[in-house]
């Protein structure tokens, strides 16, 4: 009899770890397996796009006889409207200008003006602005305008801004580099 009490409690504990372990929930297998298709397919459609963009470029590219256009290595066309060899300083990285904009349409028809833009304060590399916006106003010297052409990737991509905007926009824009207000003293350094 003392073995019974002795078993008994160790088969209940037994029991109920059993029973516990059996109620785990079984995970469940995706209904489609995912082969990465959507990334490629998306990947391609971008490709297809850019390749596009770039081919209407250099299209008002080849028929405008009057610029001469350079090309970055970001990926954009420009050429410079106002030029000043008499400055030697571009901006780098913390460096606050004073610039303004605009944007238009490949087919030349304004988005934003001037006016509505207005004069912006930029610190370079450290606001959020356009990837175009952000790398052109570095090859301007103070002072200088040029008209960039951006295929939609430099512009504001698939999303547009939300307002005028649309998506996979190529956009045509003049910046003017008005005053550098603040050379950081990094800039200085690395002159």
């Amino acid at each position: 009899m003392n073995l019974s009490k002795l078993y008994f409690p160790l088969i209940v504990l037994a029991f109920t770890i059993l029973s516990c372990s059996c109620n785990q929930p079984v995970p469940r297998r995706p209904v489609t397996v995912r082969t990465g298709t959507f990334m490629k397919e998306s990947a391609q459609r971008s490709k297809e796009i850019l390749t596009y963009e770039e081919g209407q470029i250099k299209k008002i590219i080849a028929n405008d006889s009057i610029h001469e256009y350079l090309m970055s290595s970001n990926g954009y066309w420009y050429y410079y409207n106002t030029k000043d060899t008499t400055q030697n300083y571009a901006p780098k990285e913390d460096d606050l200008v004073l610039m303004t904009y605009n944007l238009r349409t490949l087919e030349n028809d304004t988005i934003y003006s001037f006016d509505e833009i207005g004069q912006r304060e930029f610190i370079i590399d450290k606001e959020d602005y356009f990837p175009g916006l952000r790398t052109g106003i570095k090859l301007l010297h103070k002072g200088e305008s040029a008209t960039f052409f951006f295929p939609s990737p430099l512009a504001y991509g698939f999303y547009g801004d939300k307002d005028k905007i649309i998506a996979n926009q190529p956009l045509i824009s003049t910046i003017k580099l008005i005053d550098i207000l603040k050379i950081s003293k990094d800039s200085l350094l690395n002159e």
